[in-house]
């Protein structure tokens, strides 16, 4: 027979309240308790505080902190594949392409390769670039926005062109 979903209700006889006690004191936790007890969280917890006793949290904080750091690992992968992606829609700005065209009374099929997309294209390919940068940066925000940070990708920038440019 599997436990009902929902805790009983109603008042805690004090045969239930001293089976809380005794539970907190055998070290178990709040929401063990609740499930053993048939009660709330809320009520457990109101019961313990009104005795004094606390719940060791420890392994709590820890697996919080182990889940943030997963977290930030995960928003870092994600930017980055944004960017990659990012670089490679700007890229395809400038490369061979084929357009094609169908339709028209007879539903007839047209292609043609081209030396780079037409203009309308490479507007929604840096659209959707700029969208996954955007998003990426969000995901991961740049150390350094400010003023000095700036000059140095410039002299960065500058560096990069030919001489003479």
């Amino acid at each position: 027979m599997t436990q009902p979903k929902f805790s009983k209700g109603g008042l805690v006889e004090p045969s239930e309240r001293a089976e809380i006690i005794r539970l907190h004191g055998e070290g178990k936790g709040r929401n063990e308790i609740a499930r053993l007890t048939q009660r709330a969280q809320r009520t457990v917890s109101i019961i313990c505080a009104d005795e004094g006793l606390t719940f060791d949290t420890t392994m709590t904080e820890e697996a919080t902190r182990h889940r943030i750091a997963q977290l930030a690992v995960l928003r870092a992968d994600t930017a980055m594949d944004l960017h990659v992606d990012g670089m490679k829609l700007t890229q395809q700005m400038w490369e061979p392409a084929k357009i094609f065209n169908f339709g028209g009374k007879d539903n007839t099929y047209n292609e043609k390769d081209v030396d780079e997309p037409p203009a309308d294209v490479k507007r929604s390919l840096m659209t959707a670039a700029g969208i996954a940068f955007e998003k990426s940066l969000k995901l991961v925000p740049p150390e350094r926005e400010d003023a000095e940070g700036l000059a140095a990708v410039d002299q960065w920038l500058r560096g990069m062109m030919p001489s003479g440019e």
